[in-house]
């Protein structure tokens, strides 16, 4: 008696399950209408379009409008470090400027003091403005030449460091299996934050640092296994979990494309593959922007 109720019962939740459904179908399927209203004595133009299809619209449009800033930000940042090179070009022209005229003005008196005497340097002096030297804007050109060189080679350095410290490319060689962001985790069937990438590969396969850094971490981690923390400066750091054998030690310092660790399935792993993840001043980005980078 009790399996017929639960039977019953049972049915009942299925109809009332698919009933709900069709409610729900039907109602992002109802027409929305969308009027145009000329300013001009025109009849208004009304157009319906389904809910869904309009919700669809919304979405491509927003993703359209980030990819498109995105595109914006950098081309932007191009132009502006193309402008300072540019500036810095004009700066480095009027030192070889100088310095040609220092060379020139070296060569005159080298000249003359191989005349050896008084009278004949007086004679083969050149007295006109072309061949005058005047000292105090001579010095204040080199000062002005010397700091102008100073600022060009920190701006340089400093491009240079952020190069090297920037993520770039995969750390292994693989397919992206798990991406950045919500997903299922694999074990418990629940949904959560995926804060880095998962690359499947074979197990042994090399496993490279993807920037320049130091060693803070190289060990085992719990559920992430062998796990190997990579700091790069200017806010990068990197780490590569799930390894078979980490190949470096803390305070170790490391090239891109050094090989750090093997790939393996140590810790929580349904198989052989590397959690990479990338911080940026303390917070997880997606990798995924940093490995469409090129060298």
């Amino acid at each position: 008696m009790i399996l017929i109720l639960l039977e019953l019962l049972r049915k009942e939740v299925m109809v009332l399950d698919l009933y709900k459904l069709r409610i729900f179908i039907q109602k992002i399927f109802i027409p929305i209408t969308i009027m145009f209203v000329p300013h001009e004595k025109i009849r208004p133009l009304n157009v319906k379009i389904p809910f869904l299809y309009l919700f669809i619209i919304i979405i491509f449009a927003f993703t359209g409008f980030i990819y498109v800033f995105n595109v914006a930000v950098d081309t932007a940042e191009y132009y502006m470090m193309k402008k300072k090179l540019e500036h810095y070009t004009a700066q480095l022209e009027e030192v070889d400027t100088t310095i040609k005229s220092l060379k020139m003005i070296e060569k005159e008196f080298k000249r003359l003091f191989s005349l050896k005497t008084k009278e004949k340097i007086l004679e083969n002096m050149d007295v006109s403005d072309s061949g005058s030297v005047n000292i105090d804007n001579l010095k204040y050109k080199i000062k002005e030449t010397i700091e102008n060189v100073g600022v060009i080679r920190d701006y340089l350095r400093t491009q240079r460091d952020i190069y090297f410290a920037t993520p770039i490319g995969l750390p292994v060689d693989g397919r992206i299996s798990s991406g950045y962001g919500i997903r299922e985790n694999p074990w418990e069937g629940l949904r959560e934050f995926h804060s880095g990438i998962d690359i499947s590969t074979a197990p042994g396969t090399p496993v490279k640092a993807t920037a320049d850094g130091i060693v803070s971490f190289s060990g085992w981690s719990g559920s992430n296994g062998n796990l190997v923390a990579i700091e790069h400066g200017h806010g990068f750091s990197t780490f590569y979990a799930h390894n078979k054998e980490n190949l470096v030690k803390v305070g170790q310092k490391v090239k891109r494309n050094q090989i750090i660790a093997y790939a393996g399935s140590t810790g929580n792993a349904t198989g052989p593959h590397v959690h990479y993840e990338i911080w940026k001043d303390g917070r997880h980005i997606n990798p995924c922007e940093y490995i469409k980078r090129r060298l």
